[in-house]
């Protein structure tokens, strides 16, 4: 259409090919059907290289007599043509935003898919439980490091120069030079394979009485099965002051089971050997859920802390006394829970965690 504007001749005199222009226009306009149309349309119509802009160049070139005449005809044309797209420009807007309003339309009261809620894995969760429990009482909570010193992890408990657990079989050294020695500055490094070594440092950097419980990560080197893992987690307890007793102790576990497992839970102490405590003891767990029926589980380990840790530790055992406990966290989550396999514990998977509510205080 601008291709044949611009071959013909427009004159704005001929009455009749001005209302062909208004016509083509004004038929162009009522068929467009969207604002793209649209704006190619007007464009056509009423743009710098349309009918009616050539019309109004050719006035410029007639006599002045004519050019009312003309200026007239022009005026009709450019009018017919505004309204009729002011007109159409308003319907297709409207019909545009009800197109839009439709298709964008967000139905509230849908079923969605919802993104899960995260969760905290229950073995965090079982730590802080256990930290408020001991809080309770008045104790401390204390942290080392991981990567601990040889000294810290053996020599300051007693461990032998030979002891077993030293073995690289067992304990990951970092350094891969030769384990033992007498020397602290001489000792190596080694990912700490109980809390104990918490325990010691406690010792060493706070005055007595000491009443301190020692949450963390522990390392050895065993096979992932279903009841062992190279990476798990214990508690420790430490309690030094003067007269204190196996006791104590009995009582501490005893409030510790019941807090763990119900009302009904308790310990009862048979006797072992560690290079640390003297004596010492097996502490195994009345477990009413126990599978099976109800019945006594072990759980951990505890003693009278020996006389040679405290003196390592600069602690006069003649004036004072002390006991001690571990247990892992691992296995108080499993008996907990009844889980069967280390595996689900450790591979990750956030399904687990789920099961134990997306505040991971599920009990």
């Amino acid at each position: 259409m601008a291709a044949e504007n611009e071959a013909t001749e427009i004159n704005p005199l001929d009455e009749k090919q001005m209302e062909t222009i208004i016509s083509n226009a004004l038929k162009a306009i009522e068929e467009t059907q969207n604002l793209k149309e649209f704006q190619e349309v007007k464009k056509l119509h009423f743009g710098e290289t349309s009918a009616v802009a050539l019309a109004s160049k050719a006035i410029g070139k007639l006599p002045g007599s004519d050019r009312a005449a003309a200026g007239k005809n022009l005026g009709k044309a450019r009018a017919a043509i505004q309204t009729a797209l002011n007109e159409k420009q308003v319907i297709l807007e409207a019909a545009n935003e009800a197109r839009v309003l439709a298709e964008e339309t967000v139905d509230i009261t849908a079923p969605t898919e919802r993104a899960l809620s995260g969760a905290r894995h229950p073995l965090e969760t079982l730590m802080d439980d256990i930290s408020d429990y001991f809080v309770s009482l008045g104790w401390d909570i204390a942290e080392g490091p991981e990567l601990e010193h040889e000294w810290f992890n053996f020599d300051a408990l007693n461990f032998d120069i030979d002891h077993p657990a030293r073995q690289m079989q067992d304990t990951f050294y970092i350094d891969g030079t030769t384990v033992g020695g007498t020397d602290p500055a001489d000792g190596h490094l080694v990912m700490r394979t109980h809390t104990s070594p918490v325990q010691a440092r406690t010792m060493l950097q706070r005055n007595v009485p000491i009443y301190v419980a020692c949450p963390g990560k522990v390392f050895r080197s065993d096979e992932l099965d279903a009841t062992h893992t190279p990476v798990f987690h214990q508690v420790e307890g430490l309690a030094v002051d003067k007269g204190l007793t196996m006791a104590h102790l009995k009582g501490v576990l005893d409030h510790f089971a019941k807090a763990m497992f119900g009302p009904e839970a308790k310990t009862r102490l048979r006797p072992s050997f560690f290079p640390f405590t003297e004596p010492s003891a097996e502490m195994d767990l009345w477990f009413p859920q126990k599978k099976g029926g109800a019945g006594w589980i072990e759980w951990g380990g505890c003693g009278m802390v020996n006389p040679n840790v405290l003196r390592a530790c600069g602690i006069d055992p003649e004036e004072y006394s002390g006991f001690a406990f571990g247990m892992g966290i691992e296995r108080t989550l499993m008996l907990r829970h009844s889980i069967a396999d280390m595996h689900d514990i450790v591979e990750g998977d956030q399904r687990f965690s789920l099961q134990f509510g997306t505040n991971g205080k599920g009990n």
